[in-house]
């Protein structure tokens, strides 16, 4: 009995003990637990701080920075640093919101220039029907129309007499351009010919033929020997003067091509058609180098200025000015003459000339757009009060006088007002006004 029960007391004395390894091992394994998971919760949020900004919560903060640097500005708060914003080509710029253009435009906008105001002093009848065009000789001794009655009539400048009238085309004349360097007048029409007529002998002498409609504009290259010539063919085709042949058909329009414009340096050839569009075209290769695509109306007017590198179009919608050579857009003109612009001139003393379908004569300033002198043409006595649009109007080669083309069958002259001064005729412009009048598009 005595080994039975020494043999027992060892079993119940082991069964205690075993108990405190067992928690203690359980305790180990938790703590081996705990620093294991440990560790693999700080990755991950660490991993989740490093992660990069969202772009939502990345345009969120910039645009709250944005608004606030705008609020300061416009209450006139302490000068913040520029908030940078990147680009996407990666790099940063200063970032501008819109309204804090719109609120410092018009104390940025150029004072304009005093010009005297223009009137009318001469009205000159002949033609039987409407005068579509008009052309100044490089001697500035007379200058050239042409009619809805299918006639050319030349006229003295200085006295406004008739000195000839050239007969030829079928159709109305649509466009007239003389030239610098040899004796010729070219005349386009809507009998889908360009004629080349040679003033010495006041005929014509060459005819230039692939359009395939009507062609309402012509223009010539100021020191090479070809003439562009654009219609309703959606075309602009340069010819060389004289063989005849078409060196390019420069096709990419929509609509009829009302307008072009022809200068030494590239773009060499600018064209506005009536699909509301801009082209400016290397002639080398007969493309486009640019589309501009500023206007929501159709194009009938361009005009370059005589000493700056640019060029403003006209349209229903607006007269905008554009720089070579990329065709950057520059600025709308401020006020606009609620009517569809016919043709744009402008002279060496940055005045800008409009001539509107409703009789509306326009002066603005060149450089900053504002409107100095609103006329309204009076037709002639037994027109009704729907012919006094205005087709076209041109500068004499001195910039002093004005010829306007109606639709009264009248070509009207106009000039400078010599009596006025900056005292009786002030400069009328409201920076602030301007800016809400501007339209933006």
């Amino acid at each position: 009995m005595a080994p039975a029960a020494r043999s027992s007391e060892p079993a119940s004395s082991s069964r205690p003990a075993a108990a405190p390894a067992s928690l203690a091992a359980a305790e180990v394994t938790r703590a081996k637990g705990d620093e294991a998971a440990a560790p693999a919760g700080s990755s991950i949020e660490a991993l989740i701080q490093t992660m990069p900004e969202s772009h939502e919560a990345r345009e969120r903060r910039e645009q709250t920075k944005a608004l606030t640097l705008a609020r300061q500005k416009a209450d006139g708060g302490p000068r913040q640093p520029a908030l940078l914003v990147r680009r996407a080509d990666g790099e940063e710029r200063e970032y501008t919101p819109s309204a804090s253009v719109a609120r410092r435009l018009p104390s940025r906008w150029p004072r304009p220039a005093w010009h005297a105001p223009w009137k009318m002093y001469r009205v000159i009848s002949g033609h039987l029907g409407w005068v579509r065009s008009v052309a100044f000789d490089p001697s500035n001794e007379w200058f050239a129309t042409g009619s809805g009655d299918r006639t050319i009539k030349i006229w003295d400048t200085a006295s406004g007499q008739l000195k000839l009238t050239l007969t030829g085309h079928i159709e109305q004349v649509t466009g007239l351009a003389v030239s610098e360097r040899h004796p010729y007048l070219f005349s386009v029409g809507l009998d889908k010919t360009v004629r080349c007529w040679d003033l010495e002998y006041n005929r014509v002498i060459r005819s230039y033929h692939g359009h395939l409609s009507g062609v309402y504009s012509v223009a010539l290259h100021p020191t090479l020997d070809v003439l562009f010539s654009g219609g309703r063919d959606a075309t602009c085709r340069m010819w060389d003067m004289r063989t005849k042949l078409q060196v390019h058909c420069l096709s990419g329009h929509d609509g009829t091509v009302q307008s072009i414009a022809s200068q030494t340096a590239d773009p060499q050839c600018v064209t506005g058609s009536q699909d509301q569009m801009i082209k400016l075209w290397d002639i080398r290769t007969g493309k486009a180098q640019s589309t501009l695509t500023f206007h929501k109306k159709g194009i009938r007017s361009l005009a370059l200025h005589p000493k700056e590198f640019s060029f403003a179009s006209g349209a229903a919608d607006n007269i905008k000015k554009f720089g070579f050579p990329q065709g950057k857009f520059l600025h709308n003109f401020l006020q606009h003459p609620r009517a569809v612009v016919n043709s744009l001139a402008i002279n060496e003393d940055n005045v800008v000339a409009c001539g509107c379908d409703n009789g509306n004569i326009s002066f603005y300033d060149w450089a900053s757009g504002n409107r100095f002198q609103d006329a309204l043409t009076i037709a002639q006595p037994g027109s009704i009060e729907g012919e006094r649009g205005v087709f076209a109007l041109a500068f004499d080669r001195t910039g002093s006088r004005l010829v306007t083309c109606e639709a009264d069958k009248t070509v009207k002259m106009w000039r400078e007002d010599p009596d006025a001064t900056p005292e009786t005729h002030p400069v009328d412009f409201d920076p602030e006004l301007a800016a809400a009048q501007m339209r933006r598009f």
